[in-house]
């Protein structure tokens, strides 16, 4: 398989070289694209988390302590607001970056609710 996108690449006219520069530039791109990072603020503190990562770990980086009773999500004494939206920490995950550039530099509220 090697072999072959080597021949595909000097037969475009690039050297081996420049076939390496190429391949090690276009995964170093989709490396950066899979870690995507969340702003998460708090109290004053603003912390960031992987996207999808568990969102009581993110609120125990944030320095809340959510109260955990069942641990599964039945009871709802763990709900946290992020962005304005209810979530069960016990069982939620951090919620993808978003798109507007002011709540992203800002970070994404969390408070108890």
């Amino acid at each position: 398989m090697k072999f072959r996108s080597i021949l595909v690449l000097l037969a475009c006219g690039l050297t081996p070289a420049a076939a390496w520069v190429v391949k090690t530039r276009a995964s170093a791109r989709s490396s950066v694209v899979q870690f995507n990072s969340v702003p998460l603020t708090a109290n004053g503190k603003r912390v960031e988390v992987a996207a999808g990562s568990s969102m009581i770990a993110a609120c125990n980086k944030l320095g809340l302590k959510v109260p955990t009773n069942c641990k599964k999500g039945d009871c709802g004494t763990c709900t946290v607001n992020v962005g304005g939206k209810n979530v069960r920490a016990c069982i939620g995950k951090v919620p993808p970056a978003p798109r507007l550039k002011s709540v992203l530099e800002k970070g994404l509220p969390v408070k108890l609710a």
